[in-house]
Formats: structure tokens, C-alpha cells, sequence
């Protein structure tokens, strides 16, 4: 039994190194490197448009209320708190933490607060 057993685990050895490749592991890695495209060579001038079809089913996660979109800073604006939420390769970043502030004449908080 054990040599049955034993004769198969042999065999099936030798079957899967015949069909390994031995190449050295730095030539595969640079063969496949080469065709990789760098992200950081490509340039991306122009952003993707903003879907204006989307401002009426997004608010401002601080106050619930619509938003307003700026196409010269794309960006979409909150009048009432005065922030403005980027756009990053034409998707809304809704956190708050990363909104910028506007500058705004009356007297209201300088940070957003989470209600």
C-alpha cells in the first residue's frame, strides 16, 4: 500500500518539474515590467466631466441640503455653511474633513462641525 502510495507521489513529482520553468525570477519580473505602463508619466490635462444630473440626488452630508456645482473650480458648493466639496476625476468627494472652507463676509464658524 505504502508503495503504491509512495510511487504516485514520485511520479507526479517528476511529471510537474518537467513542465516548470526554471527561468531566474529577475528575468520574468523585468520581462513583465516592461510592458507595465508608469502612472506616474501619464498626464491626465483634462478631467472628466461632472454629471450635472447627479445635483439632485446629492446634499451636504453636514446639513442635508442641496449643493450647487462650480465649474470653474469643480467643485460643489454648499452656500449655507460656505464649503466646498472637490471633484476628483469627475467623482464628488462628500467627506467633510477634506472640504475647503469659503470665504465668507458674515460671521460664521471656521471649521465644519458634524451635526
Amino acid at each position: 500500500m505504502f508503495q503504491n502510495v509512495l510511487g504516485k507521489l514520485v511520479t507526479e513529482t517528476v511529471r510537474v518539474h518537467r513542465c516548470v520553468n526554471y527561468a531566474p525570477l529577475t528575468q520574468r519580473v523585468t520581462a513583465a515590467s516592461g510592458s507595465v505602463r508608469s502612472f506616474t508619466a501619464v498626464k491626465d490635462e483634462v478631467q472628466p466631466p461632472f454629471d450635472a444630473a447627479l445635483l439632485q440626488f446629492l446634499v451636504c452630508p453636514l446639513s442635508k441640503k442641496p449643493l450647487r456645482y462650480e465649474a470653474e473650480t469643480n467643485e460643489l458648493i454648499n452656500d449655507d455653511l460656505g464649503i466646498a466639496y472637490p471633484i476628483i476625476d469627475g467623482i464628488p468627494n462628500m467627506i467633510p474633513q477634506e472640504a475647503r472652507l469659503l470665504n465668507k463676509d458674515t460671521d460664521t464658524p471656521t471649521t465644519p462641525t458634524q451635526g
